[in-house]
């Protein structure tokens, strides 16, 4: 078998040591074929390195690592391109100084790459110097110059939580990306890449002729493996393996064309002898966005049916970061479906795999409750348990308990247990941690049930009221077991129980002053 390529983001490493590598080449060519300026968006991870590593090959007429690949025999090799390639994966950056650093690095490296000195190089000057690299290769070489930008925005995002200086950083990348608006007569192709969006007011200014290719159906496939390149690149790897089980924990990613599996996740997987386990996920740290979530009282159960217009997909700033974009845009949320209204498209969203809403249920149950990691699996173990029983004392118990567990100061200073969608995103964060199929303001013709629960053979229609007196007394009857009566909520689901399904009707009530469950009362149809 071939070996895999973990890690390994240089193509001609790969094609040299013959290691597994899937065939892009087919979509380059539909890119390369004319000069252009091209963007494109992909979560972390995704093989974007890869890609702009192969644009570089390419374009320098490489052919040796071309042979036997689609493109082999359409591409004019005795044509090549002088290629600027500005890599910003590598390091963290902290300040503006670093970055001016790591600009004039990579401006020399390219220099010394290139055979080419630029006059009057400064380190206070990094636009002016690239705009002369740009014009000097053209001289040198007597042919247009390729630039290829990887990692575009990580400079950024690794402030993201600190709003004057990620701006600042901001406004350091658009003084250099400002630059190829400007050179055009010198340029044969330009490729950007990067995970986020930024608008093109605030970092590509100008550059109206950037396209943008990240939800062009034609390129869906250009980053991750597809079902059929697992089957035809990796068969002898995943002998064995239980093709469902699979697609359900690692595919899922939607960008307007046939879906993918992120490419680390499948090598992760075959390397660890077919484990499952959060491979992609545990490479990163979405500790900041689960945190913009809950300073902006986000309420949680809207994640299991998001709709946006495209302007929420399309591009964010630092100073006005919204969490479904950034969430979307680093791979913990995927397109669903697209629909139209009043001739707008409209993008229904979803967590695309299981291991992303395991992972991402997790953190949010952690966040939510603060609840420590270690504590949190017997805390799972035991709501699982009274919810698929439906021992309703044993759910009661295991409610107050998560909610009596929340520290005290969560509640200082702020209105949170005022809120009843503080305590049912607290519930819909924990259910979802142990894979219950949750349907939130669940509607029928009557109207809408707080929240529909489905675990193993049990549907649970949940109601949720919040109650404000200072010494609360039990109510009889339940006021939320008693709307899902009088609405009648459960009507749609009594067709479910020749399937063997358990029907129930469950009413909670908290109160803001116990910041608990104070009443709980339920009918079992």
């Amino acid at each position: 078998m071939k070996k895999l390529p973990i890690g390994i983001q240089t193509f001609a490493k790969i094609r040299e040591d013959d290691f597994v590598y899937v065939d892009k080449t087919p979509l380059v060519y539909q890119m390369v074929q004319s000069a252009g300026a091209f963007f494109l968006s992909r979560p972390r991870r995704f093989g974007k390195s890869l890609l702009v590593d192969t644009l570089k090959e390419l374009f320098e007429g490489n052919q040796a690592w071309f042979q036997g690949l689609y493109i082999e025999d359409k591409w004019d090799w005795a044509k090549t391109y002088p290629v600027v390639h500005l890599n910003f994966a590598n390091g963290v950056i902290e300040s503006r100084a670093d970055l001016d650093q790591l600009i004039y690095n990579l401006l020399k490296d390219n220099q010394r790459r290139l055979n080419i000195t630029c006059d009057q190089f400064s380190l206070h000057d990094p636009a002016g110097c690239l705009t002369r690299l740009i014009q000097a290769a053209a001289d040198h070489y007597q042919q247009k110059v390729v630039v290829l930008v990887d990692e575009y925005d990580k400079p950024i995002l690794d402030n993201i939580d600190k709003p004057e200086l990620a701006a600042s950083i901001r406004d350091g990348l658009k003084n250099i990306y400002s630059v190829l608006k400007g050179q055009d007569a010198y340029l044969q192709f330009v490729f950007m890449t990067g995970v986020t969006k930024f608008s093109k007011v605030s970092l590509f200014s100008g550059m109206n002729q950037l396209k943008d290719i990240t939800l062009d159906a034609r390129y869906a496939t250009i980053c991750g493996y597809t079902q059929s390149d697992l089957h035809n690149q990796f068969s002898e790897h995943l002998e064995g393996v239980d093709w469902a089980k699979l697609k359900d924990w690692y595919n899922g990613y939607q960008f307007l064309g046939e879906p993918v599996y992120n490419p680390y996740d499948i090598l992760l997987f075959i390397s660890e002898n077919h484990t499952y386990r959060n491979h992609w996920f545990e490479t990163g740290n979405p500790s900041f966005l689960l945190k913009l979530f809950r300073k902006q009282r986000y309420f949680l159960p809207d994640l299991a049916q998001i709709e946006v217009g495209e302007e929420v997909l399309d591009s964010f700033d630092v100073e006005q970061i919204n969490p479904i974009t950034l969430l979307y845009q680093a791979g913990y949320l995927t397109i669903a479906k697209t629909t139209e209204k009043r001739q707008r498209l409209r993008f229904h969203l979803k967590v695309p795999n299981f291991e992303v809403q395991q992972a991402l249920s997790d953190h949010f149950a952690d966040l939510y409750s603060q609840t420590q990691p270690e504590l949190r699996l017997h805390r799972q173990d035991s709501l699982y348990d009274a919810f698929e029983s439906a021992d309703f004392p044993a759910i009661q118990h295991q409610i107050e308990s998560l909610f009596a567990a929340i520290p005290w100061r969560n509640f200082t200073q702020n209105d949170l247990p005022d809120a009843e969608g503080y305590y049912a995103s607290v519930l819909f964060a924990w259910l979802s941690s142990i894979n219950a199929v949750i349907t939130p303001e669940d509607i029928n013709h009557h109207g809408q049930a707080d929240m529909t629960i489905m675990l193993v053979d049990h549907i649970y229609i949940t109601e949720f009221k919040l109650d404000k007196t200072q010494d609360y007394q039990a109510q009889s009857p339940n006021p939320a077991l008693q709307q899902i009566q009088t609405k009648n909520y459960a009507q749609k689901y009594l067709a479910q129980q020749q399937a063997g399904k358990q029907i129930h009707q469950l009413g909670l009530i908290f109160n803001t002053h116990a910041r608990n469950l104070v009443q709980i009362d339920w009918q079992t149809l």
